[in-house]
């Protein structure tokens, strides 16, 4: 014997935690290629684990083992009750970021609005809001031709019918008027590289991690952008760093002096989001 599911599984989870990894780790991923619950989980965990599974769960402890992302090995990742397919070309969306889409989504009802996602990568925003708000006439931008390719096929995996756009910022829809402009752009600062987790820092895209200005270069650029495009009535729905919230609202507040911009935090209860809205 020796060979059980739990068996397997726990040994593999022993080794990461002795490698100082989460252990917990090679579980979720096991579970997930199999689509098992957990409650499939307790029923067969005392079975013959096949030859081929236990191949399959060397193969990624030892990726793991070297912080490479579930969500990578696995090609897909959670996020607002949908499925993104994710690559080492896009971010994998956070839980934070699905604060912003629900406040977003409970704050502006399902009129006719024209709405931007700046820096899209899986297009977890964009497509999130489309299907939530079906009325909605939704472009999502990014500056990286690689990450619109996934998006276009979550945006077509997901049904969404979204406009996707490759540029920099708002440039591309500079002419356009804006109803709501959402962004959970790049904003770690160069300085902030050793406090990165080793597989963030290691494997998820730098372009749509590092910001210039202490990480503020993209806030600077769609703040002045925005006031170009953004209507009278229109909102801004931005996610930052949680050391950031002064200092965006600082600049936000000077591009839009007449109107309200607040800061919001995550449910951990650090700074998260900064929305500007007409007074």
């Amino acid at each position: 014997m020796g060979n059980r599911y739990f068996e397997v599984l726990e040994r593999a989870s022993s080794f990461l935690e002795k490698q100082g990894k989460e252990g917990y780790s090679i579980l979720f991923v096991f579970l997930e290629r199999k689509g098992w619950s957990k409650t499939d989980w307790l029923l067969h965990l005392k079975e013959e684990m096949p030859e081929t599974e236990q191949q399959q769960v060397q193969v990624d402890v030892e990726r793991l083992a070297e912080n490479y992302p579930p969500q990578y090995l696995l090609g897909y990742s959670d996020f607002y009750d949908h499925r993104f397919l994710v690559t080492e070309n896009t971010l994998i969306p956070r839980p934070e970021t699905e604060e912003l889409v629900d406040r977003c989504i409970k704050e502006n009802p399902d009129q006719r609005l024209t709405v931007v996602d700046v820096g899209t990568g899986t297009a977890a925003i964009a497509i999130s809001l489309k299907l939530a708000r079906p009325n909605w006439q939704v472009s999502a931008i990014d500056i990286s031709e690689e990450a619109l390719v996934v998006a276009k096929k979550n945006a077509q995996n997901l049904a969404a019918d979204i406009s996707f756009i490759h540029g920099d910022g708002l440039k591309p829809v500079r002419d356009e008027a804006i109803d709501i402009l959402i962004s959970n752009p790049p904003y770690i600062s160069n300085a902030e590289w050793e406090l990165m987790d080793e597989s963030v820092r290691t494997f998820e895209p730098k372009k749509a991690l590092f910001a210039e200005n202490d990480g503020l270069a993209i806030y600077q650029q769609l703040a002045n952008e925005a006031k170009n495009c953004l209507k009278s009535t229109g909102k801004i729905y931005l996610e930052i760093g949680f050391q950031q919230g002064k200092v965006v609202q600082a600049l936000f507040q000077h591009a839009f002096p007449k109107y309200n911009v607040q800061i919001f935090k995550d449910l951990s209860g650090n700074d998260r989001m900064v929305i500007v809205s007409p007074e």
